[in-house]
């Protein structure tokens, strides 16, 4: 009962924000002033706060035994720019994400096909709140059409240039995927709770937008208690533990160079991405040796 409960009460939620985010997008589109254009996007990231918060109520009200474990984060501000990177197991993520982060730092964005711009009211909400929409070209296709090499990166960079004045966060799911025992074995990955980074995605966003981050926001989430479905047993009320570990980590000269041409650059970037998520598999291995060496039925708060 709570599931459905759940599932209506957040599908609700959802529906209407979106329904006044593309309300004020039409308006934004039909305005010429930049300034006004600003506002409306203003307004709309306040509705997306209104839309996590609300999530956050929910979950907590229905969820009798959750224990959100949050560490880390100190410094962090909403008149910052930056560039989140997180481990990747569920549905659940993009949910905590917004719950954890709505206060911290500026409302979360994540980068979107060019084609999902089409779909009715996502598009045009997504739009409204100036997330990146960008068109990525395969090996295959650029090998096929050499002149359209870079054209992808000029067009993220295009998209990017709206945040030039406004605090943004940028999420990159770094495995490309959601998490499981099947990929990881698929991908012979060498972590015991990751998928190998991918440095693709986050390579366009630091090569389009590097210089603007004030740091790199680094975040690894878990479910220790909830491992096979997060996102059904938080909408169900039977999530008990949110781990999110918070590691703000600078932004170098190495991490703003041409990682897709420079072979060199690309390596050094390899090597530090790399090193971040050995980091991360060892945090897993302290969480989720934590969760089996509780009793039933307890959890841990640490602050």
């Amino acid at each position: 009962m709570i599931f459905v409960i759940n599932i209506f009460l957040v599908c609700l939620n959802t529906a209407v924000s979106s329904l006044l985010i593309c309300v004020l997008a039409l308006i934004k589109a039909a305005l010429p002033v930049p300034r006004l254009r600003k506002q409306i996007t203003r307004a709309c990231h306040q509705i997306m706060w209104a839309w996590s918060t609300l999530n956050h109520r929910l979950i907590n009200a229905t969820s009798r035994d959750l224990e959100w474990d949050v560490q880390g984060g100190e410094g962090l501000s909403k008149d910052g720019w930056y560039l989140l990177i997180a481990n990747h197991l569920s549905w659940a993520d993009i949910v905590v994400i917004y719950c954890t982060f709505r206060n911290r730092i500026p409302m979360a964005k994540f980068f979107m096909k060019q084609e999902l711009i089409y779909i009715p009211f996502l598009g045009l909400a997504c739009w409204a709140v100036d997330m990146p929409f960008m068109k990525r070209y395969s090996r295959s296709y650029l090998h096929k059409h050499p002149e359209k090499r870079g054209e992808d990166m000029s067009t993220t960079r295009r998209a990017c240039a709206k945040f030039k004045d406004t605090p943004t966060t940028v999420v990159n799911f770094v495995e490309g995927t959601r998490f499981t025992t099947e990929k990881q074995q698929a991908a012979k990955s060498p972590y015991s709770h990751l998928l190998p980074a991918k440095t693709g995605g986050i390579s366009y966003t630091l090569g389009a937008m590097g210089d603007q981050f004030s740091n790199i926001v680094n975040v690894t989430i878990a479910y220790p208690d909830n491992q096979a479905f997060p996102f059904r047993d938080l909408i169900a009320g039977r999530m008990k533990r949110i781990v999110v570990r918070i590691e703000t980590l600078p932004v170098n000269e190495a991490m703003v160079g041409d990682h897709l041409n420079e072979k060199g650059a690309k390596r050094e970037f390899r090597q530090w991405l790399d090193a971040i998520w050995l980091r991360k598999d060892q945090e897993l291995d302290v969480v989720y040796g934590e969760a089996e060496k509780l009793p039933k039925g307890e959890t841990v708060v640490q602050h």
